[in-house]
């Protein structure tokens, strides 16, 4: 189990003590255990651990504290699904873990002993553990950026669209959709 003091980091970053956060904290633990990291392998310097979150929840901010996975290195990848599910990724060893939360607060607990169980619970009874579906996900790379033509902004290419033979960033690109299927 993770040290108070990890947890008493995590709380003052998010704000709060929360449920939400105790499930990303039990999730950071399942991936320091299924991926065999140790002390020094953590919190990822750079790109070596990555998380790809289908949430956008509260525990999503125990894995920015702890693995210093970050939207800012690349390392925390967004997969909105709206699942209490993370993957986990180490690109040095090539391990790879996906835990989804099964547990539900039992009848009538109040939310302060719901937290305190979860923190308390060995992650195995809290998630179901599994490999995910997708590989890891290829490391940042740099793009140019070409200013929109509707807009006049900035925006890397990978974030341009051809419209009228001009290029239009994606906030400005009007998709081509017929019987409501977009193309």
């Amino acid at each position: 189990m993770l040290e108070e003091r990890i947890w008493d980091r995590v709380v003052a970053f998010h704000g709060h003590s929360c449920p939400g956060l105790a499930i990303g904290f039990k999730a950071v633990e399942g991936a320091l255990s299924e991926l065999e990291l140790s002390g020094c392998d953590w919190p990822a310097l750079d790109e070596e651990i990555v998380c790809v979150t289908e949430n956008d929840a509260c525990g999503v901010d125990a894995i920015q504290v702890v693995l210093s996975c970050t939207y800012g290195k690349s390392n925390l990848i967004s997969r909105l699904r709206g699942k209490m599910a993370f993957s986990f990724f180490t690109r040095d060893t090539g391990k790879a873990v996906r835990l989804v939360f099964t547990a539900s607060c039992p009848e009538g607990m109040e939310r302060d002993a719901y937290q305190d169980y979860l923190l308390r619970t060995p992650y195995t009874e809290l998630f179901k553990v599994t490999v995910p579906s997708f590989g890891l996900p290829q490391p940042a790379r740099l793009f140019a950026s070409r200013t929109c033509a509707a807009c006049g902004e900035q925006a890397a290419e990978y974030g341009l669209r051809l419209q009228d033979g001009k290029l239009v960033c994606l906030d400005c690109y009007e998709a081509y959709d017929r019987e409501g299927i977009g193309v």
